[in-house]
């Protein structure tokens, strides 16, 4: 047994494969469900249900929070973005520099346990692989990887396929297939793999294009399932169209709004900012506001008599209710209502890409996602799924505790 972060692991455990499905709302996959047989034939075998992320409901504390099996207060990032106090800079929140405990994959790679995390975003790999002593590497940044680690060598030649870029589907598919290679060639026993979400955010559930996508997912499941591995699969995040009724984006600049009413020291941080805001324009439905000494109480009664806001909470409130490090977020928390997203001013955004149609995430209605996995569950796991009480962090807990 091991212990990490406080929740204990067994380490005689098979082959597992946890799956970040990333922008995944259970929708995609209800809407996909008769190209997705291998997934039907998993949950009929296992379980499926819906879980919960963390808030907010983006990409870097979920999958920190998967990979560390705790929320964001305990490991510390809190978004992908974020304004630093002391330094008084806005950063990525890419660095390891910033997480507070360690991963599950850095613990039980020096148990002996082979350890493995195929990532579609470069973003991530700091942050999962971070004192692992295993392979870690991103589809965008594969060409490198493969040159720079010899034990890489053979996935070269994947498929004969190209390196596909970011913002093609296909980074996704080749991260899953990435993991059927390591897996198969007996290279890791213990892998996580990361997808990202240009499909989400390009594509409706039910769409040609997202059920054409959620096809080529299933195969790949299907090759992880046929390994024998324990295969168990989350999402960080669902998505949500946010567009008006003509067709544009839905969105409520923040800053530009409190400036205008008198409060010119105030900073607006998305925290959904990250190195690839071309699919979503820095848009999502979580802001955070710092006062630098302007009257919370009268920014707060501004941000609620605003159009799309679903609710204003103080940084103690947030905090105890998000399970977020209070030293590491605003004054106030802003979350949007399901078709709301909010900027910090027209001019700091580029929306060429989103001018006609725009799917985002952030709030409390991307916080439902799903849950897979390809064994049955020991009971108390399975009261847990049914609850609807676990969270999509206890992943690992789930496929290495859990499964029968």
């Amino acid at each position: 047994m091991i212990t990490v972060n406080e929740k204990t692991y067994r380490l005689d455990f098979p082959p597992v494969v946890g799956i970040c499905l990333d922008g995944t709302a259970p929708a995609y996959l209800d809407a996909a469900r008769e190209c997705m047989p291998n997934l039907a034939r998993m949950a009929a075998r296992g379980a499926r249900g819906i879980v919960n992320s963390v808030i907010p409901s983006l990409t870097n504390p979920n999958n920190v929070s998967i990979a560390t099996g705790v929320p964001p207060d305990v490991h510390g990032i809190c978004g992908n973005y974020y304004y630093d106090n002391q330094t008084g800079n806005e950063v990525m929140m890419n660095d390891p520099a910033y997480l507070c405990c360690p991963t599950l994959f850095s613990a039980l790679s020096r148990t002996g346990r082979s350890t493995a995390v195929v990532t579609a975003k470069d973003k991530l790999c700091a942050l999962l692989g971070h004192n692992m002593e295993g392979i870690c590497f991103s589809v965008e940044r594969a060409r490198e990887a493969y040159g720079a680690d010899e034990r890489l060598a053979f996935l070269k030649s994947l498929h004969g396929k190209r390196i596909p870029g970011i913002y093609d589907p296909e980074a996704s598919i080749y991260c899953l297939e990435a993991g059927v290679a390591l897996l198969e060639s007996g290279s890791a026993d213990l892998l996580y793999l990361s997808t990202t979400d240009y499909v989400q955010h390009k594509h409706a559930p039910g769409s040609k294009s997202a059920n054409s996508f959620f096809q080529k997912v299933d195969k790949a499941l299907g090759r992880l399932d046929a390994t024998g591995a324990v295969v168990a699969l989350t999402a960080d995040h669902g998505m949500n169209d946010k567009t008006r009724k003509d067709g544009l984006p839905c969105v409520y600049y923040l800053e530009e709004i409190l400036v205008t009413a008198g409060f010119p020291n105030i900073s607006v941080i998305l925290p959904i900012t990250d190195p690839h805001v071309r699919h979503h324009g820095a848009l999502g439905s979580y802001a955070v506001i710092y006062l630098h000494g302007s009257d919370e109480r009268h920014v707060a009664e501004i941000l609620v008599s605003t159009p799309g806001v679903e609710c204003v909470l103080t940084r103690t409130e947030a905090a105890l209710r998000f399970h977020l490090p209070p030293e590491r977020i605003g004054d106030l928390i802003v979350l949007g209502d399901k078709g709301t997203t909010f900027g910090r001013t027209p001019a700091w955004h580029d929306l060429s890409n989103v001018s006609t149609g725009l799917r985002s995430h952030g709030g409390l209605h991307e916080r439902k996602v799903p849950f897979v996995i390809n064994r049955p569950l020991h009971p108390e796991y399975v009261a847990r799924l049914a609850l609807g009480a676990a969270n999509n962090y206890e992943l690992f807990d789930f496929a290495i505790n859990g499964a029968i």
